[in-house]
Formats: structure tokens, C-alpha cells, sequence
């Protein structure tokens, strides 16, 4: 309505369109500069006005600027708004824009429809297909604010967990110091039971060796005296040898040594040192043992994919390419103390284990139609690599510590091929030591005398063999 009244203010009454430099009367009303012109101006300089007919000067009609502004807009206004009305119209036909078709994903009219070009293509009312539309769009938007929602609370509740955290380990720590001066105590206490049980022992044997000795120094003093009487009878002549009546002869007939009690050749019980890791899994539990870490995302290479939960690792080809990946670290490292993690690589036929010191892993090599580089011959302690690894499932080696160019390769034998490796690493020490977890945990080998220069990262890489490999979470 009230856009209404402005453009019948803004419209010249004589020529009926917007207002060119208008003129306002003294009755209020306006008109065009040249409109009026046409009026003509009467006697006395008087002219009429075209709404109310009433007589006003014709001296000093200035523009009105402000109204000019002001048709100004409104010219514009009318501008776009019949450029938004031809927009509306088809180029070809000139026809409303009323339908859309889904096949080309354009708006057409109704003559659109029935040429050639749409023909058998599925249209709809462009009305029908806007409010789908923007029905799906405030679906999407609905649906991100909530995911922002749920963000904001997720990032409440990490920073309650990080507090959380620090709360438990805390307490763990002091938990564990507690746990292991009671261990301390415990093993004192048993050290010295197990002495004064051996000085009891002891002090029992000895015992029964002094009487066995007593008892054989008495016997042996009676034999020396009976055998010193049948030598002095055996001097006698035979008729005072067969007149003797006191039963010597008798007695030396009859006499048996009486042996010793025996005694036992060992100790009754032997001390076996207790196995102070199984004490420590009693006492901690198992999950304390295994290092929970995960793998990097930072060094993936072109033909690795990492899983969700980044624990898992699987080589994928890229074709027409050969990738030459040189694996993945872990996204844990370590500058000191000792440190334990599990892999599971079932099913593998190629891989390399260990750990990498350098802060930065290679990039991944790919080449076309070209023969690749020997991944394994990158995993020598000459390049700060400690790894062991498996070639066409059955071979497993290592490189042993060397100073020479070429380094001495260690080929390994295993009864039982491993499922699951276990890695220990020894920082201080300079130790790196690999287990068969599927063997009972034997020993596979042992890196010595590392000398570690920089922090050491777990590494990993499932080489050309597509199974994953997957670090084992410390619950399993």
C-alpha cells in the first residue's frame, strides 16, 4: 500500500511516468521540468497545475532535489525488478520459467518441456522442487548445528577428562610407589626366610653327619681291638687256642659293622627366584605392561591407508604407480626410560618392525614402469634403524651392529613363525629386543649397544604385503 502511494507521488501527472527533474507548485504537487514546459505559462506568469487545476507562479520552479533522489531510487527499483521478471522468462521461447527438469538439472518452461531436447525427462514444478530444496538445505543446517552442538560439548567434556586424567595419575603414581616399597618389603622379608630355612637345614645335616661320625669312630675302635686279640690268639699254640672259653672267637664271627643312617646327597628344597615380572603382572595388571600407542598420520605415505582408530595399517597399490613406501612411525616417542608394545601382523607375509631415531620419516618413492629400490636395505643402525623383518613369509633377518659400509645380515630361524611381536626398548640401556609372543614370549633378538642419538619413534611398515598390521591395544 504504502509502496503504492510513493509511486503515484513519484509519477508525473501529464506524461504518467517517473519524474524527470521534477518541479513542485505551490499547491504541493509536482511534474516534470519539460511537462510543465508544455503547459505553457499564462498572464502574470501563472501556470496550472495538472491534479487540482489551481493557478500558481511559474517564477523561480527549481528542481526539487530531494524527490529527484528520491525517483532516482524508484527508477532503479523498477530497474531490477524488471530485470528480475525477464530473468523468469525463457531465452528461447520467452515463456515463465515454470517447471524443472531433473535429467539436465535446469529450469524450462512449459514449450521446453515438449521439445526434443526434454523429451522423456522427468519435470516437476519448479515450486515443488524449491520447497524440497530448501526443505533439504534447512535439514542440513539443522543437522551441522546440532554437530556443533555436539562439538562444543565434546571439547566441555575433554577438558573434564583432561582434569580427570591428571586426577588418576596422580593417584596411580602414588599408588605405584606405595605398591612397589611394599614389594620391596615383601622381598626382604622372604630373603630372610629363606636364609634362616637354610641355616635350619643346615644346622640338622651337620648333626646327623657328627653322630654317623661318632658312632663310626666307636665301631672302628671295637674292630681294632678284635682284630688285635685274633692276632695275639694267633700266636697262641693249639691246645691253648682250642681251651680259650671267652667267646672272642665267637664274637669276631658274628660282628657286623652297623652302617650309618643315609643321608640325603642335595637340599631338601632349592630357592628358585621368584619371576618378578609375573609378580609385577599380579600386581599391576597386564594392561601395564603393553605401551598404548598409535600411529602417526603425519608421516603416511601415498599407498598406506590408516584406520579410524589409527592402530591399523594396510598397503594398498596404486596403479599404474609402484609405490616404494617407507613406512610409518609411531606418534609416540621416547628419550627415555623403558618402554613395551605389541603388533599383531597375522596373516602377513612382508613387514619391518622396530624403531626409527630421526625426527622425520622418508617420503614415500614413486616411480612408473621402474624397478624399486630394497626397502629392506634401509633398515641398517647405520641409518638409526633397529628393525626386524619378514620377506616372502618365511625369511626373517636383522641387520647386526656394524661399522663397516656393508652391514652383517643376522638370518633368523623360528620353530613357530609369529603372530603377534613383541618390542622392548631399552633407552638408557641402548637396548632394542623383539619377542614371539605366539612362542610364549621367546626371545626373536636383541639389539645391544645402540647409543641412541636423538628420541626414538616406534616404527612400522606393512612393505608390499596388503594385510594389515595392527598395534595390539593394551587390553588384549
Amino acid at each position: 500500500m504504502a509502496a503504492a502511494v510513493l509511486m503515484e507521488e513519484a509519477t508525473c501527472p501529464i506524461c504518467l511516468e517517473l519524474l524527470t527533474e521534477p518541479v513542485s507548485l505551490d499547491c504541493g504537487h509536482s511534474s516534470c521540468r519539460a511537462c510543465l514546459s508544455t503547459q505553457g505559462i499564462g498572464p502574470a506568469r501563472k501556470t496550472s497545475c495538472a491534479v487540482c487545476g489551481t493557478r500558481c507562479s511559474a517564477e523561480n520552479l527549481g528542481v526539487n532535489r530531494p524527490l529527484a533522489g528520491i525517483v532516482e531510487r524508484l527508477r532503479e527499483v523498477r530497474m531490477r525488478t524488471d530485470t528480475e521478471k525477464k530473468e523468469d522468462l525463457c531465452v528461447r521461447h520467452g515463456e515463465k520459467l515454470l517447471l524443472f527438469c531433473e535429467e539436465d538439472r535446469k529450469v524450462i518452461c512449459w514449450l521446453c518441456e515438449r521439445s526434443r531436447e526434454h523429451h522423456g525427462h522427468h519435470t516437476y514444478l519448479l515450486e515443488e522442487v524449491a520447497t524440497e530444496c530448501q526443505e533439504k538445505l534447512r535439514s542440513a543446517l539443522e543437522r551441522l548445528r546440532r554437530q556443533q552442538r555436539e562439538a562444543e560439548q565434546l571439547g566441555a567434556d575433554i577438558r573434564e577428562e583432561r582434569i580427570s586424567w591428571q586426577v588418576q595419575i596422580q593417584t596411580e603414581r602414588q599408588r605405584i610407589q606405595t605398591g612397589f616399597n611394599r614389594l620391596r618389603s615383601i622381598l626382604d622379608s622372604e630373603e630372610q626366610r629363606e636364609l634362616r630355612r637354610l641355616e635350619a637345614e643346615e644346622r640338622k645335616i651337620l648333626h646327623s653327619l657328627a653322630e654317623a661320625e661318632a658312632e663310626l669312630a666307636q665301631q672302628s675302635r671295637v674292630v681294632t681291638e678284635l682284630i688285635e686279640d685274633l692276632e695275639r690268639r694267633g700266636r697262641w699254640s693249639p691246645r691253648e687256642l682250642l681251651q680259650d672259653m671267652s667267646g672272642i672267637m665267637k664274637w669276631s664271627e658274628v660282628w657286623t659293622l652297623k652302617k650309618p643312617k643315609a643321608l640325603p646327597k642335595k637340599l631338601k628344597t632349592v630357592f628358585c627366584t621368584p619371576d618378578l615380572s609375573g609378580m609385577l603382572q599380579m600386581f599391576r595388571g597386564r594392561e601395564s605392561r603393553v605401551l598404548d600407542i598409535t600411529l602417526s598420520q603425519d608421516n603416511l605415505n601415498l599407498d598406506l591407508i590408516l584406520s579410524e582408530d589409527q592402530r591399523q595399517v594396510t598397503c594398498v597399490p596404486i596403479w599404474p604407480y609402484n609405490c616404494c613406501n617407507y613406512g610409518i612411525l609411531g606418534s609416540q616417542y621416547f628419550s627415555s626410560g623403558k618402554h613395551y608394545w605389541e603388533i599383531d601382523v597375522s596373516k602377513k607375509t612382508a613387514w619391518i618392525i622396530g624403531v626409527y631415531c630421526r625426527k622425520r620419516s622418508a617420503k614415500s618413492c614413486v616411480r612408473q614402469g621402474k624397478r624399486l629400490p630394497n626397502v629392506y636395505s634401509r633398515g641398517r643402525p647405520q641409518d638409526d634403524y633397529w628393525v626386524l623383518w619378514l620377506q616372502n613369509e618365511t625369511k626373517f633377518g636383522a641387520f647386526a651392529n656394524s661399522v663397516t659400509f656393508n652391514p652383517i645380515v643376522v638370518t633368523l630361524y623360528m620353530a613357530i613363525p609369529p603372530q603377534r611381536v613383541g618390542v622392548f626398548l631399552n633407552y638408557e640401556a641402548g637396548t632394542v629386543s623383539f619377542f614371539n609372543i605366539t612362542n610364549h614370549g621367546s626371545l626373536i633378538y636383541k639389539f645391544s649397544n645402540c647409543g641412541f642419538p636423538q628420541p626414538v619413534y616406534p616404527y612400522f611398515s606393512p612393505w608390499n604385503c596388503p594385510a594389515p598390521m595392527t598395534l595390539c591395544p593394551p587390553s588384549s
